[in-house]
């Protein structure tokens, strides 16, 4: 899954994922090694170093076993390299994005400011061909 903050990716796997899936969601990551009390989206950048390795572990592991189960990555801006990666494994990329003047309002209601910076430079990189949809979602309407 791929798409801006706020798009509603955490939403649309909890509608499609089954209870015996795999889902690997850095927000969940830090969520779950952070203090208790933690913010869902607010992360010191050590935590957030601690919360990539774990996620980059969890995805190694996960490909063992795409074969048996099914894996949901939230990836926000896989570079090249990683989107190769995902298509050598099979992978179906979606892009959630219901557009971008609800994203900004969604980020403005539900997220720390810094995250507007984020928004700003996916939707730039999706302009420059960064992510390419294959099933995009036009709304948390499922």
């Amino acid at each position: 899954m791929t798409g801006p903050p706020g798009a509603g990716k955490s939403s649309w796997i909890r509608a499609h994922a089954g209870p015996g899936d795999i889902v690997i969601d850095l927000d969940l990551i830090a969520l779950a090694l952070a203090a208790p009390g933690a913010d869902h989206h607010a992360h010191t950048d050590a935590l957030l170093k601690v919360a990539h390795r774990a996620r980059t572990a969890a995805l190694y592991q996960a490909e063992q076993l795409v074969d048996q189960v099914d894996v949901y990555l939230i990836h926000t801006m896989p570079q090249a390299k990683a989107r190769a990666r995902y298509r050598r494994l099979g992978a179906q990329i979606h892009v959630v994005d219901p557009g971008e003047d609800v994203v900004r309002q969604r980020v403005r209601d539900m997220r720390q400011p810094g995250m507007e910076r984020v928004v700003t430079r996916w939707y730039q990189e999706h302009r420059r061909g960064g992510s390419r949809p294959v099933t995009p979602q036009a709304s948390r309407a499922w």
